[in-house]
């Protein structure tokens, strides 16, 4: 029995990205029903056409870049291997985008007030297309990552500056259509990502990858310079800019995504460059903090986190990020380790949690208009937990039938969280303060996902661990059962296995063993998502009632 007891359990370690990929959501706001107005202050104009097909730019834009953080995790090892790079750095591919996005994401309100929002989106648009091309050109490791950073630099300028636009142009009910529109697509591209990318890798080359976003890329750029104008560059900023800050969050930023996203792979400070990001990133923070607090025009606002509802709205964003990004990574993972299924297999398995989040988009902005948006919420929060709950009943033989339902309940719960979280978060604030707020929204949700995935894959590390070790504890050969299955298996490979047959049935027990360790620390996991879940339930009487109507300047 020594080569059971001595054989590895393998480290578990997120290759999926991490958090910027995320469906982001607009917001204005409603008491508690999102068509209850205020007075005339409410009463808007309708969007024009002009209007519809410029925040549907946009959305186009969000849908490429979010998509292309999840495009590539299907076709790792054929970009692998046209670059020549080991396994250990291939993860630079994903890691590189997810970093440069991270920085991005709060300092694009500032970059918005200074440019412009339609000066910065086709500016991001076309410096995401031009990446992308040079993405499709690399033929070194070096080069890929240079190119993967401007992707996903140019990529988080873009996913926050659909809010100012949605908030300016639209009124309800037209702005619930389009929140739950946004939500929709956005979800869906990172659903669709790993399947379209692994359609693209194997009809074509994985250069295609990248290779798809140019003609999209080029007219995104164009219909959202000609249609999208709310308002004018305040050039005036950059006589302040605060370089320093910039520089503080970069490393502050940079650091921790980095941190997070290699953490579970290189055992956190066990290794010498994670050690060193945390220090950098500890350092650069309480720096970052201080700049930011005491100049007088900072690169982020942080004031936005003295409204009660917009740190508890961006709290709850946190959360569903875990939530999404958390079971988007394991359960596919799951089908794949421990069922064997493959990427068609895969995708047939988790599309029900986006045909479920379909059928509740008309359903949704409804319950949003009759419902309290904190009764909403906490409906969500609550029916994802329970989810979570029966999905953690995973067993060697689920598949399709047995997810079937906890699918079905996750989809219609983001689809219940999308709305009210993003307007408790953004209604109360002032629209001038909305570029910057847009910013820090996103970015709490793109932390989620990236702590979640750290946290998750070191869980799973060590819960696997645990699992095995006290699996093998009832593998003892002087026990019957064993014997008689060590016996069976010995004399079925007689006629197939060359060699001492013995040690064969000891490695099929060992893989026995190691699968049902998987699974068991699979449904840890997704405990605890559902455990956070039902911990966020109790933050929900300290969040106020929404208004009906984004604040004017000056409230």
């Amino acid at each position: 029995m020594s080569a059971l007891r001595e054989a590895p359990a393998p480290r578990v370690a997120p290759t999926l990205p991490s958090p910027a990929s995320a469906p982001t959501l607009p917001s204005p706001a409603s008491g508690g029903g999102l068509g209850r107005g205020r007075g005339t202050s409410d009463v808007a104009e309708l969007p024009t056409l002009r209007d519809w097909l410029g925040v549907l730019a946009m959305v186009v834009g969000l849908f490429m870049a979010i998509m292309d953080v999840q495009i590539v995790t299907s076709s790792l090892t054929q970009i692998q291997g046209g670059l020549s790079a080991s396994t250990d750095e291939i993860s630079w591919v994903q890691t590189a985008y997810l970093i440069a996005d991270v920085v991005m994401v709060p300092l694009s309100g500032t970059l918005s007030r200074l440019l412009s929002t339609r000066v910065l989106f086709v500016t991001a648009a076309l410096g995401f297309t031009g990446a992308s091309a040079l993405c499709a050109t690399a033929t070194s490791l070096g080069q890929m990552i240079l190119y993967r950073a401007m992707q996903g630099f140019c990529g988080g300028a873009m996913m926050p500056l659909v809010f100012p636009v949605v908030y300016t142009k639209f009124r309800m009910p037209q702005l619930a259509t389009i929140m739950v529109m946004i939500s929709l697509i956005l979800n869906m591209s990172s659903t669709l990502g790993p399947t379209i990318g692994g359609f693209l890798t194997d009809t074509w080359s994985w250069h295609w990858l990248f290779l798809v976003n140019l003609a999209p890329g080029i007219a995104v750029a164009l219909a959202v310079w000609f249609l999208i104008d709310i308002d004018k560059p305040e050039l005036s900023l950059l006589r302040h800019f605060d370089f320093c800050g910039l520089v503080l969050m970069a490393l502050f930023l940079g650091c921790l995504q980095y941190a997070l996203q290699e953490g579970p792979r290189w055992d956190w400070l066990a290794d010498h460059t994670i050690l060193a990001a945390i220090v950098v990133s500890s350092i650069a923070s309480a720096f970052f903090f201080w700049r930011v607090l005491t100049y007088h025009q900072p690169i982020v606002d942080l004031r936005a986190f003295t409204n009660r509802n917009f740190t508890l709205g961006s709290f709850y964003t946190f959360v569903v990020g875990t939530g999404m990004y958390g079971t988007t990574y394991l359960i596919p993972l799951f089908l794949a380790q421990v069922r064997g299924f493959s990427s068609l297999q895969i995708g047939e398995t988790v599309v029900v949690t986006g045909l479920a989040q379909l059928a509740m988009s008309p359903i949704s902005p409804l319950l949003a208009r009759k419902m309290d948006l904190r009764l909403m919420l906490s409906i969500g929060i609550g029916l994802f937990a329970v989810a979570m709950y029966l999905t953690a009943g995973l067993t060697n033989q689920a598949g399709f039938v047995e997810l079937f339902v906890p699918q079905v309940l996750r989809g219609m719960a983001l689809m219940m969280c999308y709305i009210p979280a993003n307007l408790i978060a953004l209604s109360s604030v002032p629209q001038d303060k909305l570029k910057n707020a847009a910013g820090l929204y996103n970015l709490t949700r793109d932390l989620g996902g990236a702590i979640a995935l750290a946290t998750i894959g070191t869980v799973m590390n060590n819960r696997l661990h645990f699992h095995w070790n006290r699996l093998i504890e009832a593998i003892n050969p002087a026990r019957p059962a064993v014997q008689h299955y060590l016996d069976m298996q010995a004399g079925r490979l007689d006629a197939l296995v060359p060699g001492d047959t013995g040690r064969a049935a000891v490695k099929l027990l060992a893989n026995m063993v190691q699968r049902e360790a998987l699974v068991l620390t699979y449904n840890d996991a997704i405990m605890l998502i559902g455990g956070l879940f039902v911990a966020g339930l109790f933050m929900m009487p300290l969040v106020r009632r929404p208004r009906a109507t984004p604040v004017s300047p000056g409230h």
